[in-house]
């Protein structure tokens, strides 16, 4: 049986706020506009945000380095290159200028590590900051300048079968009464140079026929050492005197190349001749230093006819830390400073000097002057006035500078401050990639706008155009533009322009037919709404999420795809660019790894930035998210 309705009576409802005056409330909250929701959305996102700050760091640092810094990027100064980084002083052992280098030759007579002739000992002395030379030495079978002891090598040549070589001294004064000697020790060491030891003979050549000789040892196979007294060997021959030459010769035979080894050669006695070598420049008891030309008693006052080496010389390695700083700007040597250039220094305050008192008068009372003492002067005889004076002071006072230069990313092949050519070619990279955004953003955003509201044949004309234009490869455009006209700004901006409006308008036209529809757009539409104010006030604002980001992400796209054509000799020519200078550095990475590191190190930041800011504004410029947390 159903339950009969209940009847409601007004003693059954009791009003809760009887009491209490109910009005319209005032809003707590203020009125914003959609660009300060954008951005208060975009301050809430934390990584956007370090994205920007870095982002604005770099841009700042780009534009104020090439114009703050007063370092070198436009004259090449080969003094000046491979710096190492330097931020603190040397010998802290981190980013100090210095460079370790392991396994170097030792240059025993001077005490420091063999470097290129282009340092003096004395500096590269004041600037090692350490040394640690090898116990034990190495052996080589190859000439070196800092090579002791070893065996001379004379062999056979393979280009010249059956032909015996010699080694020949110059000629040399001799007498029977001088009391003429000749010590030799040889070697038979077996399997030098892939040859076998082969028979030879010494002699003293005494005359231009065959049978002027003196024949010391004749064809033999035996390697003992040799003691021959020459003055009673022309007693016995009936010689009184003599020009002479020594001759080692060597038999050579058809199957194998042969070879001696020859240790020591000493020819002693008599007194030296007119014009003629002395017996102790031809003698010879160190191997190494008989084979440097360079050296007092060497190969020049030898001749050979075959190949000639050494064997077993000696030589030490080292391991050494440099401050590659004070190897360039360090104490310099005697310069001559003209007395003009004096006096200016005298005007300024710089210095004091009395060139009647001389030398001893020189006061240095500047930083500014660039040199620390006097060694000498030069003064006129006619008038009696200074001509010159010969100082002593800092390198880098020399090539220009106040004080000693302190590169934080180092120098690179031409002696270019990495640090401001870096930012310097990321200025003129981020001016490149700004230019193109910026019109490639305008162009793209109406393009796509148009062919994505009209729709229809108007898209279609224009989607087949598009397709038409990105079937070309951009290289092939990017080469045809420099081809035609030139390498330069203008060319990289028009052909990067060509093409790269594409993705934007792409984008846009996605973005309108998927908002064109909507019901607020159909709504703004039956009021009357016109094309462009459908297009600019309902459609675009709501689309400019994506948009944006891909636009600000076209930014260091241009910047990678300069560095890409830098990396085919299609770079910018004739002004600092990033891609040009990465190009250039990438052979050193194994050398000098702080020439690619660095760079790589800024532009990697300035994608990752990139992409953080861009982030950011995608989500702020949502608004589908207007309003939210």
């Amino acid at each position: 049986m159903a339950e009969p309705k209940r009847i409601f009576q007004a003693d059954d409802f009791d009003l809760v706020q009887a009491d209490v005056r109910i009005s319209d409330r005032k809003l707590d909250s203020k009125p914003t506009t959609f660009l300060k929701d954008a951005f208060r959305r975009f301050c809430k996102n934390k990584s956007s945000v370090v994205g920007a700050i870095i982002l604005a760091i770099l841009i700042i640092l780009a534009i104020l380095v090439p114009w703050i810094s007063p370092y070198n990027i436009e004259n090449v100064r080969t003094a000046e290159k491979f710096l190492a980084p330097k931020l603190f002083e040397a010998g802290t052992g981190f980013w100090d200028g210095t460079r370790k280098n392991e396994h170097v030759l030792y240059d025993p007579v001077n005490g420091i590590p063999a470097l290129s002739d282009k340092n003096t000992p004395a500096s590269i002395k004041q600037s090692l900051v350490s040394l640690t030379v090898e116990e034990e030495p190495t052996y080589i079978d190859a000439a070196s300048p800092y090579g002791t002891g070893g065996v001379i090598v004379l062999a056979t040549d393979a280009a010249v079968a059956d032909k015996d070589v010699y080694l020949s001294s110059k000629p040399f004064a001799l007498t029977n009464k001088g009391g003429y000697t000749l010590e030799m020790v040889l070697d038979d060491e077996e399997g030098v140079n892939d040859s076998r030891l082969g028979e030879y003979r010494v002699y003293l050549k005494t005359g231009d026929r065959p049978d002027d000789r003196i024949l010391v040892r004749d064809y033999s196979t035996d390697y003992s050492p040799i003691s021959f007294d020459i003055s009673g060997a022309m007693k016995d021959a009936g010689i009184s005197s003599a020009t002479a030459q020594l001759v080692i010769e060597v038999r050579s035979t058809a199957d194998a190349l042969r070879y001696v080894l020859i240790r020591s050669v000493t020819l002693s006695g008599g007194t030296r001749a007119k014009n003629l070598d002395t017996l102790a420049e031809i003698s010879f008891d160190n191997a190494s230093q008989m084979i440097n030309v360079s050296d007092t008693g060497s190969m020049s006052y030898w001749a050979c006819s075959g190949r000639k080496g050494i064997h077993n010389s000696e030589v030490y390695y080292c391991d050494y830390v440099i401050d590659t700083y004070m190897l360039v700007y360090g104490d310099a040597d005697l310069i001559s400073y003209s007395a003009t250039e004096l006096n200016n220094w005298i005007a300024k305050g710089w210095c004091t000097y009395d060139y009647t008192v001389g030398p001893e008068s020189f006061v240095k009372l500047s930083d500014e002057c660039p040199i620390d003492s006097v060694d000498s002067q030069t003064v006129l005889k006619v008038n009696k006035k200074l001509s010159s004076i010969n100082g002593r002071g800092w390198n880098y006072h020399k090539m220009g500078y106040k004080e000693m230069p302190r590169f934080i990313m180092g120098t690179d092949s031409s002696g270019f401050d990495l640090f401001k050519r870096a930012f310097a070619g990321l200025r003129t990279s981020l001016i490149l990639g700004l230019c193109t955004a910026v019109f490639c953003f305008a162009f793209g955003l109406v393009w796509g706008a148009v062919s994505g509201y009209f729709g229809g044949n108007v898209d279609l004309l224009m989607e087949r155009f598009c397709e038409i234009l990105s079937g070309v490869p951009w290289i092939v455009i990017m080469t045809l533009c420099i081809l035609h006209l030139g390498n330069n700004f203008f060319t990289f901006f028009l052909a990067l322009c060509m093409t790269g409006w594409m993705g934007t308008a792409a984008r846009t036209r996605t973005q309108f037919y998927r908002f064109k529809g909507r019901e607020y757009v159909l709504a703004s539409r039956t009021l009357g709404s016109s094309d462009l104010r459908l297009i600019f006030k309902h459609i675009l604002p709501n689309s400019m999420g994506t948009i944006i980001t891909a636009s600000v992400l076209m930014i260091p796209s241009v910047i990678f795809s300069e560095a890409t054509l830098a990396y085919l000799n299609l770079g910018l020519q004739g002004q600092q660019s990033f891609g040009v200078m990465m190009s250039t550095n990438q052979q050193y990475l194994s050398i000098y790894p702080n020439l690619v590191i660095f760079p790589a190190v800024i532009i990697a930041l300035m994608m990752i930035s990139f992409n953080l800011f861009g982030n950011g504004l995608r989500d702020a410029f949502n608004p589908s998210l207007k309003g939210s947390e």
